[in-house]
């Protein structure tokens, strides 16, 4: 292993010679990290040595990560600033870009030089240009922080779960590396499963909880068949163009011909068919329109899991793989599949929104918000504003990790308390104000409250809907103020009001200094005790103390605060030219389809206005949720919004059921398949086993029926003889007659 390694990390050359081993760290050191953890499981090692590990590796991944940025980053953004606007379908070797070969991978041919040979190549190596610079910063930031939170919360698992935890971690870092940084579809490819089987294994972390099982299972199924799509696509790419590798394709679109010499746009399938592949892909990664049921269910995992995968990292890769393969989205004039994309992203960002304001589960309601906003990243790209949408994906994946570890704060000291109708004032409570503050500024950003890094790339992505499409406006701003309201909702009724706090079924024993979080006090928490007599709660028939956060989840808190307002500068105004839109027009030209829309917002010019509109919208929502869940509630379980529900009918509860779309898979989908399942297996039992069965029970019948004859006694013989010459006899007497 150590071999490999090294032998990683001196193979790195660029195109143009020298060394850029700095690029190879980023990926071995999460590998080194995933090493080493499983040492530390070999060795039974019950400290929180595995966690250091990882902080230690993750951050120095990051920090090769900046100093790639800083070398690369001002090169590649000055070639997209000079060529992005005079090349809307530029190529890559336009777009300012450094190749990296690190090793020979996957090279053969075949046909020994004959008219039907053929070639494949996919070389382990790295594609480095403004969208990976971007996605890697978050990816190795954010992982660290979150590595950091993850070494408090999971104190309880000390031991051989808490190496196995770490090393998932590391391993999925190490995926989303290769994913990111690939060269090549079939590099990409491999990072993507991989972070697929670490969603797995850490979403089913707690594997003797049937609904965590449950959860990691339906997540894997629903992401296997958006993975056939984006496994056709990939064997499509093959057979238009030749190779897999990102420059070659893009200098073949940027001529506009096939491998073979054809142009492009008299295809009947390349500028169509491979587009719709590669988006059944991102769709099921990034649970959009059918694929989204598995991201509700995946909070089932340890909150740090949710908080890096499935909020900031993952589900973000189906938004990456739709930008860095633009260029083959574009060959399309009409541009069928982005229309698509933006009204599949749209829908999801709609539909998501709605469900979200009716759960009373705050982890869930994040998870739906989540869904919600990846919506509007795949709109921002389906406009053809590939600025907003990047700028969207980094400052979600701040504010979104944010709000993720503020509610994992609260369920890891209030005992896996989740509900908002049994958690009221924990502002008040002594030892949660950094805890209320992060999930205050991290509901703002959410909720595009005007000048956070939300409010910016939001804006972006609302403006260009309406120039391109009024209709996917509309449905984007009205989620805009659904989406304010439910975020202030759940703070709302968790951290203001009445002090009120009952219990999660997490909680063990009576002593106050137990884990009743059920995640373990590991000696950094304060612990906080309610003075307002209706403020305790009580637990297994004693009085329950909930534990403040220790230091390391109140020191990633407030970084990630920190970190929500320092990105303002990089992601506003970034379609006037800002860091994040030079970053996504250096990646590829082609990210920005260089067309112009007529729509406009109420007859103005939707750019000039969406930066107030947007704000009102935003403004609005949250005063709905003030005057519905703040205003006048004297308890946790009753706000002024339960008299609406009477007016509301059965929408409510349909909303509460996720309008019954789970349902509807079971009926439609594992209810008839499990049907046939079962018809096939009496079949298959009865049928297909009873001819194979039958066909050796005849010749076993026969053996038993001769077998008394064969006894091995001389007289048995004898009688036998004696016998078969009387039948015979009396044979040959009948036929005689």
């Amino acid at each position: 292993m150590l071999t490999a390694i090294g032998t990683m990390v001196t193979a790195a050359e660029p195109e143009g010679g020298g060394s850029h081993w700095t690029l190879t760290m980023i990926v071995v050191l999460p590998l080194v990290s995933f090493v080493l953890c499983g040492l530390c499981a070999a060795f039974k090692v019950k400290s929180k040595l595995p966690a250091w590990i990882t902080v230690a590796s993750l951050a120095a991944a990051f920090v090769f990560t900046l100093m790639a940025f800083m070398n690369a980053g001002p090169m590649i953004a000055a070639a997209g600033a000079e060529h992005g606007a005079e090349h809307a379908a530029a190529s890559a070797e336009h777009a300012g870009h450094l190749t990296v070969h690190v090793f020979d991978w996957l090279n053969f041919d075949w046909g020994g030089g004959k008219s039907s040979s053929g070639r494949f190549d996919a070389d382990f190596g790295f594609y480095i240009d403004g969208l990976t610079l971007l996605w890697m910063l978050f990816v190795t930031g954010l992982g660290t922080l979150i590595a950091l939170y993850a070494s408090e919360y999971m104190a309880h698992d000390v031991g051989l779960g808490y190496c196995r935890f770490f090393a998932a971690f590391s391993l999925f870092v190490l995926s989303m590396s290769c994913l990111v940084m690939a060269s090549n579809l079939l590099m990409l490819f491999f990072g993507w499963e991989g972070v697929g089987l670490c969603s797995y294994l850490l979403i089913g972390y707690f594997y003797k909880k049937p609904a965590a099982v449950a959860a990691a299972k339906k997540a894997f199924i629903v992401n296997r068949i958006g993975d056939l799509g984006l496994l056709m696509g990939i064997l499509g790419v093959y057979a238009a163009f030749g190779t897999v590798q990102y420059d070659k394709v893009f200098e073949f679109i940027h001529k506009g011909v096939d491998a073979g010499g054809h142009p492009l746009t008299t295809s009947s399938w390349i500028p169509v068919i491979l587009p719709l592949l590669l988006t059944a892909g991102a769709f099921g990664k990034s649970a959009q329109l059918f694929f989204y049921v598995w991201l509700p269910d995946a909070m089932e995992g340890p909150t740090p899991v949710s908080a890096l995968i499935h909020a900031a990292t993952m589900v973000t890769a189906g938004v990456f793989l739709i930008a860095r393969m633009m260029p083959l989205y574009t060959i399309d004039p009409a541009h069928t599949i982005l229309t698509f994309v933006a009204w599949g992203g749209t829908i999801t960002a709609f539909w998501a929104a709605t469900i979200g304001m009716a759960h009373f589960d705050i982890k869930r309601v994040m998870g739906y918000s989540t869904a919600s906003q990846l919506g509007y990243m795949f709109a921002g790209l389906g406009v053809m504003n590939s600025a907003g949408g990047a700028a969207h994906v980094f400052s979600h994946a701040f504010f979104k990790a944010t709000l993720f570890l503020a509610c994992g704060a609260v369920m890891h000291g209030f005992a896996g308390q989740l509900d908002l109708r049994k958690l009221s004032g924990v502002r008040k409570l002594p030892g949660w104000k950094i805890v209320a503050a992060a999930m205050f500024f991290g509901a703002l950003n959410l909720s595009g409250v005007t000048f956070t890094a939300g409010f910016w790339s939001k804006d972006l992505i609302l403006a260009s809907s309406f120039e391109q499409s009024p209709a996917i406006g509309w449905i984007l701003l009205i989620t805009a103020g659904l989406t304010a309201y439910y975020t202030f909702r759940a703070y709302f009724r968790v951290f203001e009001g009445p002090v009120y706090f009952e219990p999660g079924d997490e909680v063990h024993g009576h002593d106050e200094h137990e884990d009743h979080a059920g995640h373990g006090h590991d000696g950094h928490g304060e612990e906080s005790h309610a003075h307002d007599g209706h403020a305790q709660g009580h637990g297994h028939g004693g009085e329950f103390h909930p534990h403040a956060p220790g230091w390391a989840i109140n020191t990633v808190l407030a970084t990630l605060v920190v970190g929500c307002f320092a990105i303002i500068p990089l992601v506003g105004f970034a379609e006037h030219g800002a860091w994040v839109g030079k970053m996504v027009g250096a990646s590829s030209a082609a990210m920005h389809g260089g067309e112009e829309g007529h729509g406009t917002f109420l007859g103005m010019n939707p750019h000039s206005v969406m930066y107030y509109v947007s704000s009102v919208v935003g403004l609005l929502g949250i005063a709905a949720a003030w005057w519905l869940h703040l205003a006048g509630r004297t308890s946790a379980a009753h706000a002024n919004a339960d008299k609406l529900e009477p007016a509301l009918g059965p929408i409510v509860t349909w909303a509460r059921h996720k309008w019954y779309v789970d349902e509807f898979y079971d009926a439609v989908i594992r209810i008839p398949l499990k049907f046939l399942s079962n018809i096939f297996y009496l079949l298959d039992q009865y049928l297909v086993d009873g001819l194979v069965n039958l066909t050796g029970f005849v010749p076993k019948g026969l053996g038993r029926l001769i077998r008394p004859s064969q006894s091995g006694e001389l007289h048995g013989y004898a009688l036998g003889m004696a016998g078969g010459l009387a039948v015979l006899i009396l044979i040959v007497l009948m036929v005689a007659r």
